[in-house]
């Protein structure tokens, strides 16, 4: 088993950084043609793109909110210009994830929420179809989380949130079952990256002592999950959650 990816193109949304970053790494190095996909910093993504480069990764800049439905179509075709038709879409790109009571939420704050997992796997999945239906190989992966399996608290926007992903995964792997496209799901634990260098020591400490492996999981960790799912050697597996979190849910 090789798990090669050579002469596929892979967008990972939101990749300049975190488990997005670590994700594209790893398709590259398989052998696909990976763009580093950002919304607003062009810096971070620049930086990223060199550390890429350096890979030896085929790769581009490729700007876009992907919550947004003209910005993705642009996307599509800055990419497909540029490194070719895309074969693996990796649903990463997130947002803010704040823990709060539902008093403390507000309407807005649930739309973002469903804007970044659902309507963008939606958006993208619609966009890279037609190509991949056309080539009957194709490859949906979308970022979940354990906090769906776990019924994380107070945190009901984004468990929604998650839950509708999920739910669109697990009913478009059965539509598109015949087409040669899978739709899986990789769902992480909490795994420190930038973002949560902030997140207060006490809390990482209460979550490190839960996990039954005892250490933190990296974004190699699920990196390694999403290529599985991207290769051939996957190509009879669809609809299916694998959690990343050294044996929190094991159900």
């Amino acid at each position: 088993m090789s798990f090669s990816l050579a002469g596929k193109v892979a967008l990972v949304t939101g990749n300049s950084t975190g488990l997005g970053k670590g994700i594209g790494l790893a398709l590259g190095r398989a052998g696909a043609k990976v763009p580093v996909n950002y919304a607003n910093n062009r810096t971070r993504a620049e930086a990223t793109l060199a550390e890429y480069q350096a890979a030896g990764i085929d790769t581009m800049l490729a700007q876009a909110d992907v919550t947004d439905a003209a910005q993705v179509d642009r996307l599509f075709t800055d990419i497909e210009a540029t490194l070719g038709a895309v074969d693996v879409v990796v649903v990463n790109a997130t947002c803010e994830q704040p823990l709060k009571p539902i008093e403390e939420y507000d309407w807005d704050f649930y739309q973002s929420m469903l804007d970044f997992f659902v309507k963008s796997p939606y958006l993208l999945a619609r966009r890279a179809l037609p190509g991949m239906k056309s080539r009957k190989w194709g490859r949906l992966i979308n970022i979940t989380s354990e906090v769906f399996q776990r019924s994380a608290s107070p945190f009901s926007a984004y468990v929604a949130a998650k839950g509708g992903q999920i739910g669109w995964s697990r009913s478009m792997s059965q539509e598109l079952a015949p087409t040669g496209v899978t739709v899986n799901m990789v769902a992480p634990g909490w795994i420190p990256v930038e973002r949560h260098e902030s997140d207060p020591q006490e809390m990482k400490d209460g979550y490190l002592a839960q996990i039954p492996m005892q250490r933190w999981g990296t974004p190699a960790d699920v990196a390694a999950a999403c290529l599985f799912f991207a290769s051939d050697e996957a190509s009879f597996v669809t609809g299916q959650t694998l959690c990343v979190n050294g044996g929190m849910s094991p159900w």
